[in-house]
Formats: structure tokens, sequence, C-alpha cells
């Protein structure tokens, strides 16, 4: 038994417990299990969002929004590989190139060889552009398979994604928890840091493989091209809202939960598409909480003065 059937058994009875009181007539079947495999998708897309919400906050803080984006282009890259190989589970390829780009794009950054902006494009748009290569040289189309990688889709959350997704998942979330006080501490001051004996090239290391690794189990919850609408825009909003580090992460988490909900509903009910749904929800909770702040502060401040 994997983990991802141990979680799936103990969230399904509480899933169909509140499944009479959603809305919708489709929706509902992410949580009755009518429809199979939407059960799956749903749990591991609130997993995904979990942990997508303490890696955000952490990247955002660390100015590193644009590594999540760049690293679910390499994605890509490694599961068109693993497709025209004929592997089972293409992500795992897509976990492999990953974590390889993330570690040199750290390298590159930590030695000044290159900024992290430009390491980031180059790794994003060379690995993209091998994944197209290969599946055009292998005669591939651009399947509803294929698709699903760059758009997401729940379809494909099989039993083995769940449990990758499910390893993934916990995984990070036990380290970024062993490692969160270095983190900001490394982020604050990272010479002060390293002065008290912290292992500033050992933590940044690790935590671009773990963002790496949750970057590929979203991929198939809201695509390649759509990764930063889970993993960057609920933290940016609670940035607005929250007041300190702790109550951005509650926020993020809020935010990230809810944008997940709505969007998995306006794809059930609209075929909205999942990822295309989850980023556009994620978006305009964005533009509400900034157009209220803006306003908020006119209100207060109508001379704009910062005296």
């Amino acid at each position: 038994m994997g983990i991802g059937l141990i979680i799936f058994d103990i969230c399904v009875p509480f899933l169909e417990f509140i499944a009479p009181a959603m809305p919708g007539k489709y929706f509902p079947s992410f949580f009755n299990g009518v429809i199979p495999g939407l059960q799956r998708a749903l749990i591991a897309s609130i997993m995904v969002t979990i942990v997508a919400g303490f890696l955000g906050t952490f990247l955002l803080v660390r100015n590193l929004a644009l590594i999540g984006d760049g690293l679910a282009h390499v994605s890509f890259g490694g599961v068109a590989i693993g497709i025209v190989l004929g592997a089972t589970s293409p992500l795992w390829y897509a976990l492999m190139f990953s974590i390889i780009a993330s570690i040199l794009i750290y390298e590159l950054q930590s030695r000044e060889i290159l900024t992290g902006d430009s390491s980031i494009a180059i790794f994003m748009t060379g690995m993209l552009a091998l994944g197209l290569v290969s599946l055009r040289i292998s005669g591939r189309a651009i399947t509803t398979e294929i698709q699903g990688y760059l758009f997401g889709s729940q379809l494909l959350i099989d039993k083995a994604s769940l449990d990758q997704i499910s390893f993934i998942c916990i995984g990070a979330i036990i380290l970024l928890f062993f490692i969160r006080n270095g983190l900001l501490a490394i982020t604050i001051d990272p010479l002060a840091a390293r002065v008290q004996g912290l292992p500033v090239q050992g933590l940044g290391l690790l935590f671009s493989i773990i963002t790496a690794a949750v970057v590929v189990s979203m991929v198939k919850i809201v695509g390649a091209l759509l990764v930063t609408a889970l993993l960057v825009t609920p933290a940016a909003s609670a940035q607005l809202i929250g007041r300190s580090f702790k109550s951005c992460l509650v926020w993020t988490q809020i935010l990230g939960i809810s944008s997940v909900i709505i969007g998995l509903y306006l794809s059930a009910e609209y075929d909205a598409g999942p990822g295309s749904g989850i980023a556009l929800v994620a978006a305009s909770i964005f533009a509400i909480v900034a157009t209220c702040q803006i306003l908020i502060r006119t209100l207060i401040n109508p001379n704009g003065n910062s005296n």
C-alpha cells in the first residue's frame, strides 16, 4: 500500500460526508466519487496547494518568484523526453531534469557566473525547446496527454501519480519545517548567518532541490505553463494582507485552497479547464486584494503623502 492510497483512504470519508453540500451538477463528483479518479485529483490538488503555499511564501521573501516558472518549463522538457522514450511515468524524468537544473541554476548564481534571472531564462527556454524538438523528431503530435502536462489535467492523476505527489509533498513539508529558521536567517542577512555557523550554501542548495520537486508535483494539477498560479500568486496576495511572516503563511493557504476549489468548480461546471480555471481565480483574487489595498490607502491618505 503506497502513501498516496493511505492518504486517500483517510480523506475519502470526509469528502463523501461534505459532498451533499457542494454546489453544481458535476462539481460534487470531486467529493462523492461517482466519476472515478476525481477524488484522487481533489486530494492531490489540495496537497500540492498546501505545500506550494509554504514554498511560495519563502520564494517571495527570497525574491525567487521566477524560478518556479523556469523549473516548470524544464519539467515539461523532461516529460517530453520521458514520453518519447516510452516511460510509464514521465514525471520521473521531469523530476530528474528539474533537480539537475535547480542545482545548476543555484551554482551559477551563487558563484556569480550568471545572475539568477539569466540562468533561469536560459534553462526555461532551452529545456522547453528540447522537449518540443524531441516530440517533433519522434513524430509525436501534441496529444491530449501532452496538453494535460502543459495546462493541467485532473484525469492524469492515477494511483501511481497520487503516490508520487504524496511522497514529494510530505517530504517537502518535513524538510521545510526543519530548515525554516535557517532559510529566514540566510534571507535576511546571509553574512550574519554564515558568521553564526549556518550552512548557507547547503541550505540554499537544499531549498532549490525542494522547489524543483514541488514544481514537478504541480505539473499535473495546473500544467507546466501555469505553475506560477499556485506557487506565487496566492503568496503575493497574502503579502498584501498579512502583517507578519506567519500571517502571510496562513493567508497563502486560505487563498490558495480557495483558488483550487473555485477553479475546479469552474472546470467542472463550465468546462473551463482545471489549470486555467485555478490560474484565473488566483489572479482574480490578487486583483481584488490589490484594488482594495489601493482604495484603502487612498481613503486613508488621499494626498498620497508619506508623512
